[in-house]
C-alpha cells in the first residue's frame, strides 16, 4: 500500500519530465521531416541536372543548325548554373540542419544528466514521514514522528472489483488525528514540536472536506509530512542549542507554549539579554516575531533587531540566528 501512495505522490515530478521529452521528440520529428524534404528536393535537382547534361551530350539540337545549338547550349548552361546555385543552398541548409540535430542530441544528453541529478536530490530530500500501521476494509492507520502521532482514515466499504480497496473514487468518511506523546516524560522540544503540528492540523479546518475520496489522500499525507519534517528539524535545532549553546554564549534555552526564550551572556562584550522568539507551524518559511529583555550592557533591541533582519528564513533558521548573534554582538572584536 505504501508503494501505491509513494508512486502517486511522485507522479507530479515525472509529468514535468514527460512533457519536456515530448516537446523534444516533436521537435526532432519536425527536423527529420524537413531534412527528408530537403533530400528529396536535392535528388530532384540532381535528376534535372543529369537531364540537361544528357541533352547537351546527345547533340540533338545540332540537326537544326548553329542557331539552335547556341540556343540549347545557352539555355542548358543557364539551367545548370541555376541548379548549381539551388544545390549549394540546399547543401548549406542540410549542413545547418545536421548541426541543429547534433546540438539537439547534446541537449538531450544534458537533460538526461540533469534528470539523474534531480533524481538524486529527490531521493536525498524525501519528505515522506508516514508509515502504514494498518490497512483494512474499514480504515487505514498512519503513524508519524516516531509513532507519536497517529492518523486514522475511515472508508466506506469498497465497491465490487476493488479487491485491494485502493479505488481513487472510494469515499472517505472521516480523518482523525491523535497524539501518543507522553508530555510528562518527553523533553520540552518534543512537546513544542507536537504543539506546532497540531496547530497546523487545527488551522486546516475540516479534513474530510479536504480529503473526500482516496484520490486526495496522497496529497494530504504529503502536506502533513512537510509540516512534520520541518517541525522535527526545529526540535533537533533546539536540542543542539541545549547541548552546545555554550559555544555561542547561549546560557539557557527555555520553552513556554510555542515560544523559545534564549538567554545570552558574554563577559567579553559585557552583555546579557534574553531573546524571545514566537514560533508557528509555518517555521522556517516566515520571519519570527521576537521581543528582547536587556539585563546587562549596552547591546539593545536596535542592535539585536539589525542582526535578526539580516538572517533570511529557511533551513536551520534558529541555529543561524544564534550563530549570527554570537558572531556579530557577543565576541570580543578588539
Amino acid at each position: 500500500m505504501k508503494s501505491y501512495f509513494t508512486r502517486e505522490s511522485k507522479i507530479l515530478a515525472h509529468n514535468e519530465k514527460e512533457t519536456l521529452y515530448s516537446k523534444l521528440l516533436k521537435s526532432a520529428q519536425e527536423q527529420h521531416g524537413k531534412l527528408q524534404a530537403r533530400i528529396e528536393k536535392v535528388n530532384e535537382l540532381l535528376k534535372e541536372a543529369e537531364s540537361c547534361l544528357v541533352a547537351l551530350e546527345s547533340g540533338m539540337c545540332f540537326k537544326t543548325g548553329d542557331l539552335c545549338f547556341n540556343f540549347c547550349f545557352v539555355f542548358s548552361r543557364a539551367s545548370l548554373l541555376c541548379l548549381d546555385g539551388q544545390f549549394r543552398i540546399l547543401c548549406l541548409e542540410l549542413s545547418e540542419m545536421e548541426t541543429e540535430d547534433e546540438q539537439m542530441l547534446l541537449q538531450m544528453d544534458e537533460l538526461k544528466t540533469t534528470e539523474k541529478n534531480c533524481q538524486k536530490i529527490l531521493e536525498k530530500y524525501d519528505f515522506t514521514e508516514w508509515e502504514i500501521l494498518e490497512w483494512s476494509e474499514q480504515q487505514a492507520v498512519f503513524h508519524f514522528l516516531y509513532d507519536s502521532l497517529e492518523l486514522t482514515v475511515v472508508f466506506e466499504p469498497p465497491v465490487d472489483g476493488d479487491d485491494l480497496g485502493v479505488d481513487p473514487s472510494r469515499t472517505i468518511i472521516s480523518l482523525n488525528f491523535e497524539s501518543f506523546l507522553d508530555v510528562e516524560q518527553a523533553p520540552p522540544s518534543s512537546c513544542l514540536v507536537q504543539r506546532l503540528i497540531f496547530q497546523f492540523i487545527e488551522s486546516q479546518g475540516n479534513w474530510q472536506e479536504k480529503c473526500p475520496t482516496l484520490y486526495y489522500l496522497p496529497q494530504v499525507l504529503h502536506d502533513i509530512s512537510l509540516v512534520v519534517n520541518r517541525c522535527k528539524i526545529l526540535g533537533e535545532e533546539i536540542e543542539f542549542l541545549e547541548r552546545w549553546g555554550g559555544k555561542f554564549n547561549l546560557l539557557k534555552t527555555d520553552i513556554k507554549d510555542t515560544e523559545v526564550k534564549l538567554l545570552f551572556s558574554a563577559s567579553a562584550a559585557f552583555a546579557k539579554f534574553e531573546l524571545t522568539l514566537s514560533l508557528s507551524s509555518n517555521y522556517p518559511s516566515v520571519p519570527l516575531p521576537f521581543s528582547v529583555q536587556i539585563h546587562i550592557g549596552n547591546i539593545g533591541e536596535k542592535e539585536i533587531s539589525a542582526v535578526l533582519s539580516s538572517v533570511s528564513a529557511g533551513h536551520h533558521y534558529l541555529r543561524r540566528i544564534v550563530t549570527l548573534i554570537h558572531q556579530n554582538l557577543l565576541q570580543d572584536l578588539r
